[in-house]
């Protein structure tokens, strides 16, 4: 009962009820939601640092940011759903800041694609840069074995790289990005190495055109950084994910390298194991194997690792028992 009646004090306010209703389309930084209430960034995190602890939030600390969502489990997440939805969409003040939070995410949007039409001719370097590719290319190979599939996805395709490197082991490839230039670089490099069975589309990553349970392999390749909701795009890669079906994430462990949010236009400074764990599971999946690479650059200030996510799509108690029926 005491939980309950503080989740609730904790929300009855005009203030808070605005942030509740903001932080219900995603996760957003405290920067930003000053700039959607219009309020100082000490109140702002006042009110935040109160709906935390009450539970109706989870707070993310990474270097000299803090981002904050609405808590998804707990006594605090079941108040936030419930009053979230009393909270009247028609309200003028509502309407103001949802207006606020579509033009940060326009801006945002608009920013990470002059990024990525800059870069595109020299993406696969900037990537080596970090880690030798091969070693991450080798372990994705390793993870999936000498299998032949029939549907690859690569979510954040970029130049399409990795439909190249399974090109020969897969019936049917299909890569996701929103960006032109990367795309046109995509189509190219497809065309240069005669995979006709692959594809480039501009698509949403979070909302797919595709149908549920339709991939053997979804790769989500030094992609999550960059996103708003980086747990959104897992649950969509889980959901074209065939039970059993494999899903290969490559990213950065947490690191505090702030210039890469502005130089590199990277949303997140890496994450935790732990982290992508816990939304993998949430979204229907377990790992499997995880690996870790580094390069020996101390010389350069190089801090950042590398790690590579092996997860498999969780089968139901009947998807199970059909299988061991056909076998």
């Amino acid at each position: 009962m005491h939980e309950l009646t503080t989740s609730l004090r904790a929300i009855a306010e005009p203030t808070r009820l605005r942030l509740l209703s903001v932080l219900s389309r995603g996760e957003l930084a405290v920067s930003e939601l000053t700039r959607i209430l219009g309020q100082s960034q000490p109140r702002v995190s006042r009110h935040l640092k109160l709906m935390w602890e009450a539970g109706l939030l989870n707070r993310i600390q990474e270097g000299s940011w803090v981002f904050f969502r609405m808590s998804e489990t707990g006594q605090g997440a079941t108040v936030a759903r419930a009053i979230k939805d009393m909270i009247p969409v028609g309200d003028a003040q509502i309407q103001r800041d949802l207006e606020r939070l579509d033009d940060i995410k326009r801006r945002r949007a608009e920013s990470a694609d002059d990024y990525f039409s800059q870069i595109a001719s020299s993406w696969d370097a900037i990537r080596s840069l970090y880690v030798p590719e091969v070693e991450i290319e080798d372990a994705l190979i390793e993870a999936v074995g000498a299998r032949q599939l029939e549907t690859l996805v690569d979510l954040g395709t970029g130049t399409g790289r990795i439909l190249q490197l399974f090109g020969d082991r897969i019936q049917r490839g299909i890569g996701i990005d929103s960006n032109q230039e990367m795309l046109t670089i995509a189509r190219s490099g497809l065309e240069q190495t005669q995979l006709s069975h692959c594809q480039a589309r501009k698509e949403d990553l979070y909302q797919l055109s595709m149908a549920n349970q339709v991939a053997d392999v979804v790769t989500i390749h030094h992609v999550l950084h960059f996103l708003d909701d980086p747990k959104t795009a897992l649950s969509e890669a889980a959901r074209i994910l065939r039970p059993g079906g494999q899903a290969l994430i490559v990213d950065f462990a947490p690191h505090d390298l702030e210039f890469l949010r502005e130089g590199s236009n990277h949303r997140r400074l890496g994450f935790s194991d732990k982290l992508i764990t816990a939304w993998g599971r949430a979204a229907g999946m377990k790992k499997d194997d995880f690996r870790s690479f580094s390069l020996d650059r101390q010389n350069e200030g190089n801090r950042l690792t590398v790690n590579l996510w092996v997860m498999s799509k969780i089968r139901t108690a009947k998807q199970k028992s059909t299988l061991r029926a056909v076998q």
